[in-house]
């Protein structure tokens, strides 16, 4: 129990060289005679990463830690930097500095301060257990980030890192990176990032409309030029809008298909929403219907014929005068009708 009371009223220790003091009436922690804080790792600093996670998603949550550590990686070098250390002796201090604050156990395995390139060995980093806590087999990119800015720090120039080798020693997974001069900055990520999210999102528009097209065009399709049995053995077919070549062969075909199902032996084609619409194409294709149709014994007349649209038909160059011309829908009918010998009382 002595022993006990002595470790708690201890204010102040030195652990390799470090200093750590605490102020239990003011609450404060203090570490190298700045404020600190702890948190336990796998269960704290856990939900602190997943919450970053869930809230921004895995790429953006990679970024983020990423790009805090090399930023708190480049107040530190710049720190070393200031106290006009050569980079060797500097780089010499951080297996301790990192230690006794509980990061693992980092080991610098060759620097060439000429050329501006380190590697460096992490094991049993806080942020590896925190990914074993999470599942994880992969290093984060919270430290490695943290060290790519320390040496930018130091060489006063951007430098980046690559995972080089992972291997397993004693239960601890052991991570090789290299930092080496670099283009790839914590800016250009997040641009990058910014980027292929806005990608992401007009790929995502993209498909909705592609969706939203199909079922327009199936819509259209339904609904677009009817098939309409209004009589026993006449069928109407309401000619709407412009035709290009896909919505005429789809029309044709469905017309078609159609009137041997209502046994049709006229087929009244309504022209009468063509006016601002019609085209040598679409006299073509009214001749092509018309044609079709009379192969399987079904005649076609046409209506809803104006001045203006007469003369427009009188212009191109396929010649509709062996189909019968109404100038209403009304007329077609009677006409048909009178043609089996029947008329409406």
């Amino acid at each position: 129990m002595e022993n006990h009371s002595e470790t708690v009223n201890k204010e102040n220790i030195t652990i390799g060289g470090l200093n750590f003091s605490w102020n239990l009436e003011k609450g404060t922690f203090q570490y190298e005679n700045s404020d600190a804080v702890l948190f336990w790792i796998s269960s704290a600093m856990k939900s602190f990463f997943d919450t970053i996670e869930e809230i921004s998603g895995e790429k953006a949550a990679n970024l983020v830690l990423e790009t805090t550590g090399y930023r708190q990686g480049l107040v530190v070098g710049e720190y070393f930097k200031n106290l006009s250390l050569p980079v060797v002796d500097a780089l010499s201090l951080i297996p301790n500095t990192y230690a006794s604050a509980g990061w693992g156990k980092f080991t610098v395995t060759s620097l060439d301060a000429d050329g501006k390139t380190a590697a460096m060995q992490i094991e049993d980093s806080w942020e590896s257990k925190i990914n074993k806590a999470q599942g994880r087999k992969q290093h984060g990119r919270f430290i490695p980030g943290h060290f790519a800015g320390l040496l930018s720090g130091l060489f006063d120039q951007n430098i980046w890192y690559k995972e080089i080798e992972v291997s397993f020693e004693n239960n601890n997974t052991v991570f090789n990176y290299e930092f080496f001069p670099s283009e790839t900055t914590v800016q250009r990520n997040i641009h990058e990032l910014a980027r292929s999210e806005e990608a992401e999102q007009i790929r995502k528009l993209e498909h909705i409309v592609e969706e939203r097209t199909r079922e327009l065009n199936d819509m259209v399709k339904e609904i677009s030029s009817p098939t309409i049995p209004v009589l026993e053995g006449i069928v109407v077919v309401p000619l709407l809008g412009k035709y290009d070549e896909i919505r005429s062969e789809q029309l044709i075909e469905k017309t078609l298909n159609n009137l041997p199902a209502h046994k049709a032996k006229y087929l009244v084609l309504d022209l009468t929403g063509l006016d601002k619409h019609i085209s040598e194409y679409t006299v073509s294709f009214i001749n092509k219907l018309a044609s079709a149709a009379s192969l399987i014994g079904t005649e076609t007349i046409l209506v809803g014929i104006s001045a203006e649209l007469a003369m427009i038909i009188a212009q191109t160059t396929n010649d509709l005068t062996k189909y019968n011309f109404f100038n209403t829908l009304q007329h077609g009918i009677y006409y048909a009708l009178a043609q089996e010998g029947r008329k409406i009382l």
